[in-house]
């Protein structure tokens, strides 16, 4: 598929925050998705003792979630590690595996954050924005913010606030089960980001899509 040369990559810390809060400003925050086909799941493990990292891609059908494509690519994680610009040390990798897929997909959901970041700009945001394709963040922990109580059944949730921005939402997927943080990644609103997530679902916390590529990703 095709990905937009937006930026460099082999930039200083510095310089990197300072595209990051120059991209946040290109993320569109609204949006409704229309005819959905194909929705992928992006994931990237933690780098080894030498430094080698591995992104995958699952591309699934939608609504079966049948598996269409996979696209797992290991290499040198180059950035350093530092909170809160882990897209540049992930993207380089992503956007490698993003290169083997022999088909668009309609919707990417990132296992990272989307807006819910300090500067607004986490991996799904700057994912969508590479590609030029919707995406949703689909966090398991949160990076920024807080939330209030919410009930125990799926869907149920409560929104994400930092600085008195609502940046994502705590969301129940499984009853009794600790929730995923939505958060709009590029191209729609934070509602229809916890819809899909929701119809992603197929019994457990992680959506399909994300679980699938967690598991290519650990090398299963």
């Amino acid at each position: 598929m095709k990905v937009r040369d937006i930026h460099r990559w082999d930039v200083s810390v510095a310089e990197a925050v300072e595209i990051q809060r120059g991209l946040a400003s290109r993320v569109v925050r609204n949006g409704r998705l229309r005819a959905v086909d194909l929705v992928a799941g992006v994931d990237v493990s933690g780098a080894n003792s030498e430094g080698m990292a591995r992104a995958a891609i699952v591309v699934l059908r939608y609504p079966s979630l049948e598996i269409v494509e996979r696209s797992v690519v290991e290499m040198k994680a180059e950035f350093p590690y530092v909170p809160g610009l882990l897209s540049f040390r992930e993207m380089p990798l992503i956007v490698a595996a993003c290169g083997q897929l022999s088909v668009t997909p309609d919707l990417f959901i990132a296992d990272g954050q989307g807006i819910a970041h300090p500067r607004r700009l986490g991996l799904a945001s700057h994912l969508g924005l590479v590609l030029g394709v919707p995406a949703i963040g689909c966090a398991k922990s949160i990076l920024c913010g807080a939330h209030g109580d919410l009930d125990e059944e799926p869907g149920d949730r409560s929104m994400l606030i930092d600085n008195e921005d609502i940046v994502g939402a705590a969301l129940r997927t499984k009853r009794r089960v600790k929730p995923v943080y939505v958060s709009i990644g590029h191209g729609l609103d934070l509602d229809e980001a916890c819809r899909w997530i929701l119809r992603c679902c197929r019994g457990y916390r992680l959506p399909e899509p994300t679980r699938l590529a967690h598991q290519a990703a650990s090398g299963r």
